[in-house]
Formats: C-alpha cells, structure tokens, sequence
C-alpha cells in the first residue's frame, strides 16, 4: 500500500531479520511509508513464539510490513530472495557476522548487480577486535558500563527496556537515510553498519564526559550526586501512588515555596541558589517529603502541573494502554494478535506535517503474501511454487 504523503512512500526495503535490533529498522521505515517486505525461515520466524519477556518482541516490531517465507539454503529460495532485494532500494539483516555471506547474500554480491541497493548490516560491534563476537542487547549493556550506572552500587542491572536494540536501531536508520541521500546526488548505494556496543558506549558517553571534566568516576545513578536538590520519587498520601519531581532552576525553587508554603526555605538566603540548595539537600528533603505525604497524588499532580513544574506520576507499562495523552494524540496503534486478541501499541514518536504515521498493515502471518511478492519480482507462477513449496 502506498500512502504518498508518507516521507518513505515508493522506497522498498527487504528485511532479514529477527528478534529486535534488526525488526526496529525495519518498523521504523515501514511506519514512515516505506514497503518493508519481511522475508522468513519456513514457518515463520521464531521470535513470533517466545515466551515470556519476549512474547512481544514480533507484535510491537513488525506492523506495517508483508511477509514472505523463503528457505535460503535452497537454491530456488535464494534465487527468490536475489530478485526481490533486485527491485529494493534498502536491506536489512541482523544476524550473526558472515551467515548472509555464506548464503550468497552478502553486500559484496550485490555491489555489481545493483550498485544502486543501501545494505544495512545491524550487528553486535562495529569493525574492532570484537566483531565477531555473539552479542545481545543485555551483553553489550554490561560491558559497555551502562547497567553498571543503571543499578545501585555492586549490582549492575539491565535497563527495563530493550533500549540498546531499539537505539541501535535508530542510528541504522539515520546511518541508511544519510546513505539514501547521498544516493541522491551519487546514484550508489553503500554499507551501513549500526552496533550495539558502539550504542552502548555512545548512551553513556555523558558519563564519560563527567568524568573528564570533574576529574572522578562517575557513580551509580541510584548513588549520584543530583545537579539538583529536589530531583527524586515522593510518597503521596497513599504510598503506592508516587510521584517524580524536579526543581531545576532558581525561578522554579521561587514558586515551589510559594505553592507548598515553604516561607521559612525561602527567606533563607543560604538556599537562593541552586549549588547552595544541592549541598543543603538532606536538609531540605525531609520537610519536602512530608508537604507530599499530605497530599494526594491527584492533589500534587494537579498543583505541579499548574506551577509548570518537570513532574511524572510514576506509572507502569500497563498504564499506558489508557493514558490520555497517547489516546488523544494518536500515539497509540490498534493492532490485533495472532491469537485475534485486539490491542494498541505505541506509534512512531514522530509527527510529520502534524500527522502521526498511519497503520497502513496489520501484522503479518507467516508468508502471507509470498506470491504476490513474487509476482511483483517478475518470477513465472512455476518458480513462485516452486519458491514457496
């Protein structure tokens, strides 16, 4: 389907991927209007049946796409896979270094036949002495120092997001819409290669940088420092119900005492400046906690929210299926499961023109329009059987 107010709309993408670094390539293009054709194992592929956190690693990346299944060891499987990245403009593949190679799949077999194709290889390293390496989103987190700043000290944790993969997959985006435009003025294609760990060591750079300019190793983010005295999670009247908030400049520290009748705080001209107030933040804190243990949290979230102050009512995942913010602003995408379950996922964090991109398909099944992508390659109805047998 092809929607020409869609940035994308008329580029075609071939994508041979699973699991997440490399599907969030291919989602992202899909929802800006490209025509992302998925190619799978026979019988689909195996991120569709994970379990547990994974269970929805194939629903929430793979919207927007067609799909085609395709054994690739097979020389007729191949030669189906050649003519349709033959008509595509971009390829994506994210598996271990080497197995599109080996299946005659390679950049290298494409440079002469088409010059014109951008070949997007989504990896655990970038060229270096670990390339060859197995890698994964949670490896690359903790060799990389991030789940050494993300947990309290002596026990590294995991984001609470697959945000390497994801993030890796963006800068795979900006790296082929970079390459599409020198398309533009070159005519050639190229190699674009994105990696997890070289992500992971770009989220934590600002630490790095910390440490260049102070001098001293970062610490764990629950044993920081804060760059500002109220900058934490409060208990409201019910525990359960906390709430994220931060003063973060002079003028805010003004209206907050106002609002929460902190008088005694605010004539206090050892707090009129924010350093002052961060090393008098133990001092502060305390009395601060107890104005928000005597409010409800609608109460505070209603009063911070008319100061203009950075505040976040602390939710969970499950919430967002009813926030009103992504419900009014199309921010959420009404998908149906495998199983018929009918749901809403989160949308591209993007608008165009002030539109949200659109769902223009549903989930695929496995192979469900093989034929007709085949057909769109130019291959007899004979060797489309035969591809698809």
């Amino acid at each position: 389907m092809i929607d020409e107010a869609l940035p994308l709309s008329g580029i075609r993408v071939i994508e041979f991927t699973h699991m997440v670094m490399g599907p969030s390539v291919g989602l992202i293009l899909a929802d800006l209007g490209a025509d992302v054709i998925k190619v799978e194992p026979k019988g689909g592929d195996q991120t569709r049946h994970l379990l547990g956190s994974g269970a929805g690693y194939f629903p929430m990346f793979n919207r927007n796409k067609r799909s085609i299944c395709l054994d690739l060891k097979s020389e007729v499987g191949k030669a189906a896979a050649i003519a349709l990245v033959e008509g595509a403009d971009i390829l994506i593949e994210n598996f271990r270094p080497g197995t599109l190679v080996r299946l005659g799949l390679g950049p290298d077999d494409f440079a002469e036949r088409h010059p014109r194709l951008i070949y997007c290889s989504a990896k655990g390293f970038l060229t270096g002495p670990y390339e060859n390496r197995t890698a994964l989103d949670e490896v690359t987190q903790m060799m990389g120092g991030l789940a050494y700043m993300t947990g309290p000290p002596g026990r590294p944790l995991r984001a609470g997001a697959s945000v390497v993969d994801i993030t890796g997959g963006m800068f795979g985006v900006i790296g082929i819409l970079a390459a599409l435009e020198r398309r533009h003025r070159t005519g050639r294609g190229g190699d674009v290669k994105c990696a997890l760990f070289e992500t992971t060591a770009f989220l934590v750079g600002q630490h790095m940088a910390q440490e260049a300019v102070t001098g001293k190793a970062p610490r764990p983010m629950p044993d920081r420092i804060s760059a500002w005295a109220i900058y934490d999670v409060f208990e409201t009247r019910l525990p359960d119900e906390q709430v994220f908030v931060g003063v973060v400049s002079d003028g805010q520290w003004v209206a907050f005492c106002v609002a929460f009748g902190l008088d005694a705080f605010l004539a206090d001209a050892t707090l009129a400046t924010n350093n002052q107030r961060v090393e008098a933040r133990e001092r502060i804190l305390p009395t601060v906690r107890d104005c928000f243990r005597a409010m409800s949290r609608a109460e505070a979230v209603a009063l911070l929210e008319r100061l203009g102050l950075p505040f976040a009512p602390i939710a969970t995942p499950s919430d967002l299926f009813d926030d009103r913010h992504l419900g009014a602003g199309g921010g959420l995408v009404d998908l149906t499961l495998e199983d018929g379950t009918n749901t809403r996922l989160p949308g591209l964090p993007i608008e165009v023109d002030g539109s949200r991109m659109p769902r223009r398909l549903g989930l695929p099944t496995p192979g469900e329009h093989g034929a007709e992508l085949l057909r769109e390659a130019g291959l007899s109805e004979d060797r489309i059987a035969a591809a698809l047998a």
